[in-house]
């Protein structure tokens, strides 16, 4: 059987012709390659490809069974934001009451919205978590949104609907979707989110928006693909290569373009492996699908298969991605960001360096390009990010150009033949050295990013510009330069396999784990037959199941992936059905792009704070002394937010959108100081408690917060309130005052009741001394109607139970209002001016990124701050479970070496307090949040605790200055670990200690010291007051 696979890239389009039945042969029976310039219309280039391997092969046309195509066009028409490719997108949000706070394209960047957004719609239905309707679905509301959206002319419709993947049977987005098509007719483009992405409403949501923005363009590209295969008399079936690594139909691929958008690092990676020997072609033992534990049976015999890191160095740039052992590459993090727009569809992991064959080459000292004398001294050199890029042939040196590049390198280094060497004999040898160690430098350090573990991994080397590695690197164990790698790319499009995959939330309470994910591995198995895959080569290739925190009914989300190769029989049923487009839809040519006026507002992409000069911003202090805070004040508090969550309190980041979409809306946030507000003024107390894995889908109503707070109110025969305090600062839970008293015309009281985030709701400064009112009498609400207020509690334990309970009823996600408090309890048991703190610390890390300091990000916080600078170096191992609810586990970070500093030293600002040796070991335990940290030493394996709770522990990405979440732990990323002062009713006080201190979370044997004295926030009202 003959594959024909090809790569549309910006600048080449490749083909090769592989004969299937012999690939066991040397050449792994790659029968023809070519390279031919893409054009602009795209489907010419194809042509091109195609013919040329044809003619190099001398293989009739009617021999091919299958061409496979990989394109980047699809993502570069979002990317670009061109007006010619995109159009107007219709969002149906299938939610009942919540998610209304977080709007669909709440977060498109200004000029991509403006083309994209043309509808916007709440109806009733979606699920809990638990697989319970929220609300029925409602056909009227449906119909009513139709006429609505044909009367605005608009052809392309989103559905999307609360917790949809869980909707197996079809009732609410497919339901719905069937109630479009009959009321708007069968022109109509209907994408059902559940058919798009995962889990995560908002993300899920912006990749379905994307997707339909572009289906008429993609199926005008693919129908110019079908054009092209049948000017070359192939009438074979045509398919796209998807984002991980598997084939779709074309007519599918014009259902679900998005699929397609990043396909081209996924193909290079499958490329190499199979070019080089590495991939997985083991026959499956069944003939037919069943359930299966795993595929260890198909390897049996056969060495462990490791992880396999593939570089593919271009002109500009360098990409490395990982190969898994199942033969797939390593998805990214859950959001991958789509030209601004977050989004969660499957994507290869893969990062990029400025580093490629025409890297530009500076040396960093004068003199040192004279003469070539053997004697000259290794120098500083730079290579990179700037390149002459496809200009290679006429800028570098060794072709007669002006430009020393890394290709000059090679050559005058005697490691590579090409163009005129003797154009390069007087680049004196320090120069060649020293970039040569620059280049071996970069590529060490992006492997080692690559990594999961310490262990030496094998790397596939290819891309036209990979002459200019070393043969060896440290950490590799071994270098793989397979044949043909200049057209990998191609040779994994035409090697794809066919998949099928299953991504669900099960209730495991009573039931069993083994027999729960059989059932589904049988269904991610048929699911890939019925794509087309052989049965006989169908196996499960991964499995992750991911208990769900804060839940008490083992809620688990379950993914199983089956794969296999093309089967026979299905090239041969599925032909080349023609792919439908609009009457109006005209050919474009990829070159063709759109002039958009200018000078319309709604195409201003600048950011709050990139018009501004932070430097000299002041926040805006109305003479009655409230903090009137803008969208660049909300940016800060949230980064300050993050920093003071040590690890846990949620993502700021969706209750960020919601307090900016606020203020857009026309809404105001006031933040009063404490100190100007009465002291028997009444605060209601704000907090969400529940799982992640719900609010990133049940995105919160508004109601929530005060429907429990209205509730308590009237309970407590309270009739009015000044305004709402967060019960921690941390995470996100320190912006939903915010929300909530901007939606209730009140303020935000400066001050808030941790300090911090800690993971109990029990562990509160009012819950730790006792006060009357402090976690009882207390309300609970989901914002549908169901509320609950608990008048007593037997204890502060029984408080916690109660109310975890009845959220996981709830949904496992509800606003909780703890018992209203008088200000000056909130000062005398809160912890005063901590949103200042948060604007503060927010603002000095903007300022160091603008100012290119990331590692004066640490000495920034500390000038806020007492403290230290714990460490500073690289996450090696990550250990996690879900215990009760909770996620414990640890992290350990080890130094970075002289060369992996990204300067050859390190800041002053960034320089660690601990007296550690190269060898020794910070180790971070957690529970949700950072609890203690301790150095393992290497010599003797003594522990010694530096710090613990109740101080905070914060670890900073060192790459960009901001916190990390305990859930973003993972290997290979550099870190600054910060130690910051407790406030001393949490330090000094045996009630603070027994309460947030190490023995409440069991860790009696580790001892507190504190960090440093604490340092009073200063008030951002009373410094900018009368500025």
């Amino acid at each position: 059987m003959l594959r024909i696979g090809v790569d549309v890239g910006g600048t080449n389009t490749d083909g090769v012709l592989i004969d299937v039945a012999r690939i066991d042969a040397p050449a792994r029976r790659v029968l023809a390659h070519h390279k031919a310039a893409t054009t602009p219309d795209v489907s010419t280039g194809i042509q091109t490809a195609i013919r040329n391997v044809l003619t190099q092969a001398a293989v009739s046309p009617s021999h091919v069974a299958s061409v496979s195509i990989g394109t980047t066009a699809f993502i570069n028409a979002v990317l670009e934001a061109d007006a010619r490719r995109l159009a107007s997108v219709a969002v149906i949000r299938i939610c009942g009451p919540y998610t209304k706070q977080c709007p669909p394209f709440i977060d498109f960047p200004n000029r991509l919205r403006a083309l994209t957004e043309g509808h916007v719609a709440y109806v009733d239905g979606g699920f809990e978590i638990d697989g319970r309707e929220i609300l029925p679905l409602n056909e009227q509301q449906i119909v009513h949104e139709c006429a609505l959206i044909k009367a605005k002319g608009l052809a392309n419709v989103v559905l999307s609907a609360v917790f949809s993947p869980l909707d197996s049977d079809g009732k609410h987005e497919a339901a719905a979707k069937a109630v479009v098509e009959r009321e708007l007719g069968p022109t109509v483009n209907v994408v059902c989110s559940r058919d798009v992405g995962q889990v995560g409403l908002l993300e899920r949501e912006n990749a379905s928006i994307l997707n339909a923005s572009i289906l008429a363009f993609a199926q005008r590209t693919i129908r110019g693909f079908q054009r092209a295969t049948r000017a070359l008399a192939l009438a074979c079936p045509l398919y796209l290569t998807q984002n991980d690594g598997t084939l779709t139909t074309a007519a599918a691929a014009a259902r679900l373009p998005i699929r397609t958008f990043a396909s081209g690092p996924t193909n290079s990676m499958r490329g190499a492996a199979f070019l080089a020997g590495l991939d997985d072609r083991q026959p499956h033992p069944h003939p037919h699908p069943r359930p299966r534990n795993d595929d260890a049976d198909a390897h049996a015999g056969q060495p462990e298969r490791r992880p396999i890191i593939v570089v593919d160095v271009g002109g500009t740039t360098t990409d490395v991605g990982v190969l898994l052992p199942s033969g797939f590459p390593r998805q990214a993090a859950s959001f991958i960001e789509v030209g601004g727009v977050r989004t969660n569809f499957a994507m290869a992991d893969v990062q990029s360096i400025g580093l490629g064959g025409g890297s530009v080459v500076r040396p960093a000292c004068a003199g040192a390009e004279g003469s070539g004398s053997s004697a000259s001294p290794r120098v500083a050199v730079t290579v990179g990010p700037e390149s002459v890029g496809h200009n290679l042939a006429r800028d570098a040196q060794v072709f007669g150009g002006a430009v020393l590049t890394a290709t000059d390198l090679v050559v005058a280094g005697g490691r590579a033949e090409l163009g005129e060497r003797t154009r390069v004999a007087g680049v004196p040898r320090g120069v060649v050295e020293g970039g040569m160690q620059t280049i071996k430098k970069l590529l060490e350090g992006i492997i080692d990013k690559m990594k999961t573990s310490p262990e030496d991994i094998t790397v596939l080397l290819v891309g036209g510009g990979s002459i200019i590695a070393p043969d060896q690197l440290a950490g590799v164990k071994e270098i793989v330069r397979p044949p043909f790698f200049s057209v990998a790319n191609a040779v994994g499009a035409a090697m794809a396999k066919v998949a099928g995959e299953v991504d669900t939330i099960e209730i495991l309470a009573g039931r069993d784990l083994h027999t729960v994910v059989e059932a589904i591995k049988f269904q991610a198995l048929r699911k890939a037959v019925a794509a087309g895959a052989d049965p006989a080569t169908t196996k499960i290739v991964e499995i992750v199941h991911l208990p769900v925190q804060y839940v008490t009914n083992e809620a688990t989300r379950i993914m199983v992936k089956a794969a296999g190769d093309l089967a026979p029989e299905a090239v041969a049923s599925l032909g080349n059905a023609p792919v439908s487009v609009r009457d109006d839809d005209e050919e474009l040519d990829e070159g063709e792009k759109a002039i958009v006026n200018e000078t319309d507002g709604t195409f201003d992409e600048t950011s709050p704070g990139s018009e501004l000069d932070i430097e000299a911003y002041k926040p805006a202090i109305l003479p009655d002394r409230r903090w009137k805070l803008s969208e660049l004040d909300l940016e800060w508090v949230a980064e300050g937010c993050g920093v003071l969550g040590t690890g846990g309190g949620g993502s700021p980041y969706p209750p960020f959108l919601m307090a900016r979409q606020a203020l857009r809306d026309g809404k105001d946030i006031y933040v009063v100081d404490p100190d100007d507000v009465p002291e028997d003024d009444v605060f209601i107390r704000c907090s969400f408690m529940g799982s992640p894995s719900v609010s990133i889908e049940r995105i919160q109503g508004g109601d929530e917060i005060p429907s429990a707070a209205r509730a308590l109110l009237k309970y407590l025969g309270i009739a009015d309130f000044t305004g709402a305090i967060s019960e921690e600062i941390g995470g996100g839970n320190g912006i939903e005052p915010m929300i909530v008293a901007a939606h209730m015309g009140k303020a935000v009281l400066d001050c808030d009741l941790m300090g911090r985030a800690y993971p109990n709701v029990r562990t509160s400064l009012p819950g730790a001394f006792e006060v009357p009112g402090g976690l009882w009498p207390c309300a609970i609400s989901d914002g549908v109607g169901n509320t609950l207020v608990l008048p007593s509690a037997r204890d502060p334990k029984a408080v916690e139970h109660i109310l975890r309970a009845v959220t996981t009823e709830m949904g496992s996600c509800s606003g909780v209002s703890m018992a209203p408090l008088k200000r000056g309890t909130c000062t005398r048991y809160g912890v005063p001016h901590t949103v200042s703190q948060a604007w503060r610390i927010g603002r000095a890390i903007a300022l160091a990124r603008k100012r290119n300091d990331l590692k004066g990000v640490p000495r920034a916080i500390l000038e806020l701050q007492n403290g230290a600078c714990l460490f500073v170096g690289k996450i090696v191992d990550v250990q996690r479970e879900v215990r009760k609810g909770f996620t414990w586990g640890e992290v350990t970070i080890v130094p970075l070496l002289e060369e992996e500093e990204e300067d050859g030293r390190t800041d002053a600002g960034a320089s660690p307090t601990l007296p550690v040796k190269p060898d020794d070991r910070l180790v971070i335990p957690f529970q949700n949040e950072n609890l203690y940290a301790y150095i393992e030493s290497a010599a003797d394996g003594e522990k010694k605790v530096h710090v613990s709770v109740p101080d905070l522990i914060t670890v900073l990405d060192s790459q960009n200055g901001a916190a990390l979440g305990t859930p973003d732990y993972r290997y290979g990323l550099r870190v600054t670990v910060i130690a910051l002062a407790g406030h001393p009713s949490w330090t000094t006080t045996p009630e603070g200690l027994r309460c947030g201190g190490p023995g409440a979370f069991g860790l009696d044997e580790v001892p507190f010291t504190p960090i440093g004295a604490y340092k009073a926030p200063r008030s951002v009202v009373k410094e900018y007051a009368d500025a």
